[in-house]
């Protein structure tokens, strides 16, 4: 079942901006109608969504940083990815196994789904089709929900389109250098950027 989506995470994920333009158009066509505290009130969410739209905007990596952090991320060592993605994993609300078994690397589960994840060839610097399909039997055979697919390069536009007809999540590019920066923030000893 998919999730639903609110009018306040479509405006988190948009420019914090776009959230103060809509308090303050709602502010102005409140007090035409209501007194200027009702108006204020109104318009008191979104500047909190503003508020937090800014924040998470200033935490995600730059164009330049996204870049440098997928060169970092080509250049670790198979260990230290794979405990970095796991980690990532974890802080998301996952459980997470350590399969190593054909196309999958992990094995995620949360709230009873599970989710089955390849990771081993990060360093390509772009995948086509056949891992996308290894991934998709390796579900199938497992009988997991969804899969995902990592990794610090590119991908063909086949194997675009055919991750988009058989669901298969990318995780790659600037949801992969955020996923991995939040993990960096947490300062652990066995990774660290800077």
């Amino acid at each position: 079942m998919a999730k639903k989506e609110t009018l306040f995470s479509v405006l988190a994920r948009l420019p914090w901006w776009i959230s103060v333009v809509v308090a303050g158009v709602l502010f102005a066509i409140v007090r035409t109608f209501l007194p200027d505290i009702v108006a204020a009130a109104s318009a008191l969410p979104f500047l909190g969504i503003a508020c937090y739209a800014g924040w998470r905007q200033l935490r995600a990596p730059g164009t330049t940083d996204v870049a440098g952090t997928l060169d970092k991320i080509r250049g670790m060592a198979w260990e230290n990815f794979s405990a970095v993605i796991v980690e990532a994993f974890r802080r998301d609300g996952y459980t997470v196994t350590e399969v190593f078994k054909g196309a999958v690397d992990l094995q995620l589960d949360r709230n009873g789904r599970v989710t089955v994840v390849c990771c081993k060839r990060w360093k390509a610097a772009q995948t086509g089709i056949g891992p996308l399909r290894e991934l998709l039997d390796a579900k199938k055979a497992r009988e997991a929900a969804e899969c995902i697919y990592v990794a610090a390069g590119d991908f063909t536009a086949n194997a675009r389109t055919f991750a988009t007809e058989k669901s298969i999540r990318l995780l790659h590019g600037t949801p992969l250098a955020e996923l991995i920066a939040r993990v960096e923030r947490g300062k652990r000893g066995w990774f660290r950027f800077r």
